[in-house]
């Protein structure tokens, strides 16, 4: 029988997982220009917000199904709110998770704006990875 430590271990592992292949899929379409802006950004939020949920599960803190990176960073600032603090600029990637990928209101998504995207989730994907 595994414990506790090794199933709470595998479910972080596989978070990161699916973190990273949204983290790699944002960088590499980031390289075909303006062709994939809007889904550059919703993968950026993506992985933003798998790594943070990797982080909550790492810390056993449960978590409801959302996009929403603040309500993930409230969670996490009683565990530790140096990280909540110190991502709370990545906030503004919740709305490329819903938002930016349906026709409507939402501004046109520009190169320097995927860009801020992908240096955000690796902003997040960094820290994340030195606390676990």
């Amino acid at each position: 029988m595994k414990s506790h430590d090794k199933i709470r271990d595998e479910f972080v592992r596989q978070w990161l997982l699916k973190a990273e292949e949204d983290y790699n899929a944002a960088g590499s379409l980031l390289e075909h220009g303006v062709t994939f802006l809007s889904t550059v950004c919703f993968h950026s939020q993506q992985a933003s917000e798998k790594f943070l949920k990797a982080f909550l599960t790492y810390h056993q803190i449960e978590f409801p199904k959302t996009h929403d990176i603040a309500e993930l960073l409230d969670l996490i600032a009683p565990v530790d709110s140096k990280l909540s603090a110190s991502l709370h600029d990545v906030i503004v990637l919740t709305n490329y998770g819903v938002n930016a990928r349906y026709p409507g209101d939402f501004p046109d998504i520009t190169i320097s704006d995927a860009q801020e995207a992908v240096r955000m989730a690796e902003k997040v994907r960094k820290l994340v990875l030195e606390l676990l």
